[in-house]
């Protein structure tokens, strides 16, 4: 880039989201990330655009701000976080929910194992 060249915040943005979905899938095995998710997470979290159940949509996740889908409903200590979902924070939330969130609504223990959560990772860096 030329000196004196600047990026709009907006494209910025979208090469960040760009670089950390290929370091996401590099990091794991997506078809089996896609096993994960269906066996950790679908029961309360769809991977379609628009489509909340009892926790936000999936799609898209990585990159967006906590608490941002409209219709869907969050705690106050999520929608105050300020968390932006990047791989890592979301590896730490996958990994211990009630850690990186106290006081969060999700029901759900944490995953153990860093290999599965690297495949979910992979699995959801590619729903956009």
């Amino acid at each position: 880039m030329k000196p004196g060249i600047r990026l709009k915040p907006a494209l910025l943005f979208a090469l960040l989201a760009v670089s950390l979905s290929f370091q996401a899938r590099a990091a794991g095995n997506v078809e089996a990330g896609k096993d994960v998710f269906a066996t950790e997470c679908a029961e309360c979290h769809s991977v379609r655009e628009g489509k909340n159940k009892k926790g936000p949509s999936m799609f898209a996740v990585v990159g967006r701000k906590a608490a941002s889908i409209a219709d869907a409903t969050y705690s106050d200590p999520l929608k105050a976080s300020g968390i932006t979902w990047t791989p890592d924070r979301l590896d730490a939330y996958i990994t211990a929910p009630k850690k990186l969130v106290p006081g969060g609504k999700m029901k759900y223990d944490g995953l153990a194992s860093a290999t599965e959560r690297a495949d979910l990772l992979a699995y959801l860096a590619t729903l956009h």
